[in-house]
């Protein structure tokens, strides 16, 4: 290798390193965009719903974390006040197939009328690209983005880290908090909380 080449490979290696790193969601700034295929086949994004308050849920139908809040209904009865209160809902699969979770689009198709699900569409990330976007780490990890497009709360669903369905007594529902916060023109009291759940089942 000449000492041109070796100087090139060097200051390839230093850009390489100097690149930023995609930034993490903040709180208070603008939630990333997303385009995501839904589970009838149409392509839905973030910024098809300007306007409006979005909630975003990641799900693995398979993990123990998700069942207990879909299995006693809980899931289906938030996702049903939010949309009533004119929010949209938005639950995201990012695992890949192959792994726990993943599901083809007619699978999922099913899976939403068979449990009832009530959210506004489910979207299909098997790539990844929109978990990673949101650092999603967990099922279910929780993402709500206000009206003027930024994000207003992320983390867990509440403050009971179980899998057993008898936590969801008592427990506080840091979603249905910020929504209410939101409704009612407040600031959200609680804007991130630890999520807690399986990890999200990513390609690679």
């Amino acid at each position: 290798m000449t000492r041109l080449s070796r100087r090139l490979v060097l200051a390839a290696s230093m850009l390489a390193i100097a690149a930023p790193a995609a930034a993490a969601p903040t709180i208070g700034q603008p939630a990333p965009n997303f385009q995501a295929v839904d589970a009838d086949g149409r392509t839905r994004s973030l910024s098809e719903f300007k306007g409006k308050t979005v909630v975003l849920e990641w799900h693995n139908g398979g993990c123990p974390y998700v069942k207990k809040h879909y299995g006693a209904g809980a899931m289906q009865s938030l996702q049903k006040q939010a949309t009533s209160d004119g929010a949209v809902w938005l639950t995201l699969i990012s695992s890949a197939p192959g792994t726990q979770g993943y599901l083809a689009p007619a699978e999922a198709k099913s899976w939403k009328a068979s449990n009832k699900a009530a959210a506004t569409a489910l979207l299909l990330d098997p790539e990844g690209d929109v978990g990673k976007a949101y650092d999603a780490r967990t099922t279910p990890h929780m993402y709500i983005v206000d009206k003027t497009g930024r994000l207003a709360y992320m983390g867990g669903i509440d403050d009971k880290p179980s899998a057993d369905p008898a936590s969801l007594k008592g427990a506080n529902n840091y979603v249905a908090a910020a929504l209410a916060d939101l409704k009612a023109g407040r600031k959200v009291a609680t804007p991130v909380s630890k999520p807690y759940g399986c990890s999200v089942k990513y390609k690679g």
